[in-house]
């Protein structure tokens, strides 16, 4: 452990943009560890946080307590992620101890936030000019935020901050192959794109599918105008998409009603390793919900309908979760720009749940998702 000693010394400063611990070895212990500098009554701390379940643990150290921390930590831990104003290492742990470090200097664009409440900073940085913002209208040609998209550079630099989250979860080794069902316009695909391959130098292969053939086509004119050659657009039907059986990441933002579970479907039967999902227009179980205890409430259409849309997202959590996935339900943009603003990010890690109660509230409500058909059409029994 003295390389990683040294490894520790070396980015245990006021410099260090993050720290990013994933694949705990006991399922035990918190699910990922993130670690950043901080600026306390002028002294430089570092402070940890560790996501255990639902809840998030703070805690503050010096540099030597946290260089203990981490060599301790890395026993428990497969995998740690630097990010350094001076460039970026990549640490793997073996079952057997044996350590394998790789360090990639200059490609780390973040500078470090030392502030303990941090002020707001972009992954995307409001005064670069950035083309395929200019050709959405998000930016004016002197690369100028404009005024009436500033909300839409928000919710891209929101969703890139989900990505960042999870960057640890996929491969350097080789090409990440991601999906991006019902894209749309695909402000959100151009800009994952960028993030992944440009900026954090990923090797990726995105594909954008959607049933509009002109805005299929057009996004494919833009794709090819900037050079990204492994960004490609379909026109196509989720779910009825047959073209790969091998998938990374699955993307589906605002897919309509049960569009969301066909997309959900076929990220489970692939095995993505990551799923980003947020679900808009959830009509179905408003349409069949029914329960006498709740009848009372649910004549008032406003509040049947909100509960509908929260009861099915819980309930595609728990499906996700029984097939092995680690579920947060988070918030993807402020309320007050839209009352559909539930991501669901979910993280493969092999570990099949409990039904977690799902079925019983199924039967309570007198419901069948079309996620929960769907995955026992598969033959899976998704109680195991």
């Amino acid at each position: 452990m003295e390389d990683l000693r040294t490894l520790f010394d070396k980015y245990l400063t006021e410099e260090l943009v993050q720290m990013v611990l994933s694949n705990p070895r006991d399922s035990r212990v918190a699910s990922r560890i993130q670690l950043r500098p901080v600026r306390l009554k002028g002294q430089i701390l570092f402070q940890a946080s560790e996501y255990l379940g639902k809840k998030v643990y703070h805690h503050n150290m010096d540099q030597s307590e946290a260089a203990r921390r981490l060599a301790a930590w890395m026993e428990q831990y497969k995998q740690l992620l630097i990010s350094h104003s001076r460039g970026e290492a990549h640490v793997l742990v073996s079952k057997k101890g044996k350590v394998t470090m790789k360090e990639k200097a200059g490609c780390c664009v973040k500078q470090a936030d030392l502030s303990h409440n941090r002020k707001k900073n972009y992954i995307l940085d409001p005064r670069q000019k950035v083309e395929f913002l200019v050709d959405l209208g998000v930016q004016t040609r002197e690369g100028k935020i404009v005024n009436a998209r500033y909300d839409k550079f928000r919710q891209i630099n929101r969703f890139l901050e989900f990505i960042e989250d999870i960057l640890p979860e996929l491969p350097r080794d080789r090409e990440v192959h991601i999906l991006d069902f019902g894209c749309g316009k695909s402000y959100l695909t151009f800009a994952m794109y960028y993030y992944l391959k440009e900026l954090k130098g990923y090797q990726v292969s995105i594909t954008g599918l959607d049933l509009k053939e002109d805005v299929i086509a057009h996004c494919n004119q833009l794709a090819e105008k900037y050079g990204y050659d492994r960004l490609h657009f379909c026109v196509g039907d989720i779910a009825r998409y047959q073209e790969t059986d091998e998938v990374d990441m699955v993307v589906t933002l605002h897919a309509c009603d049960t569009a969301t579970d066909f997309a959900l479907d076929k990220a489970i039967r692939w095995g993505a390793k990551v799923i980003l999902s947020v679900p808009c227009c959830q009509h179905e179980l408003n349409r069949q919900m029914k329960n006498e205890v709740l009848a009372p409430v649910f004549q008032y259409g406003l509040i049947r309908e909100r509960m509908a849309a929260l009861f099915t997202d819980a309930l595609r959590a728990q499906i996700l979760e029984s097939r092995g996935y680690e579920v947060q339900i988070l918030e993807f943009i402020d309320m007050e720009h839209t009352p559909k603003n539930i991501l669901i990010r979910a993280v493969k890690r092999g570990r099949p749940g409990t039904d977690g109660g799902y079925r019983q509230i199924m039967e309570f409500l007198q419901v069948e998702p079309t996620l929960a058909r769907l995955q026992q059409e598969e033959g899976k029994n998704i109680n195991d």
